[in-house]
């Protein structure tokens, strides 16, 4: 069974990969745009697509490779929350506090529509990126023990 979670690991791994240079494209171009009180078409689309491969990376991280590690180092289930400080003590984040934001964000992202609160999710979103990349970082290292 181990063998077979390590190689759904290394799938995973990959598809964190794609998010993550995805994302730091979007990263970059919104940052060079920066905020504003009113964004052209071409600006808003570019935001649009940033806060969305945040949320996809944030859900990548959580809902798969925290869970796949979860299993792998024997740890037993439980809420978000619960796998979020598990990885804060393995070090694959920086702040439990910081994810559980980032976890909000994300919900934010699916459910928001009234243009003053996009602003404040974009800001957000740009603050909290970096935290978001380095845990991919860290996840890497991490996850160099289980290569098959």
């Amino acid at each position: 069974m181990t063998g077979q979670l390590q190689l759904i690991l290394q799938k995973e791994l990959k598809l964190l990969a794609d998010a993550t240079e995805v994302l730091a494209y979007s990263y970059n171009k919104c940052s060079r745009i920066g905020i504003k009180s009113c964004y052209e078409p071409e600006e808003l689309e570019s935001f649009e697509s940033f806060t969305g491969r945040f949320a996809r990376l944030s859900d990548i991280l959580v809902q798969k490779v925290f869970r796949l590690i979860d299993e792998l180092d024997l740890d037993t289930q439980g809420t978000i929350r619960d796998r979020i400080n598990r990885a804060e003590k393995k070090e694959l984040i920086g702040s439990s506090d910081t994810f559980v934001e980032i976890r909000m964000i994300r919900n934010d992202i699916a459910h928001e529509y009234v243009p003053e609160a996009i602003q404040e999710i974009f800001v957000k979103v740009l603050g909290l990126t970096p935290a978001l990349l380095d845990a991919v970082e860290r996840v890497k290292r991490y996850c160099h023990k289980y290569k098959p």
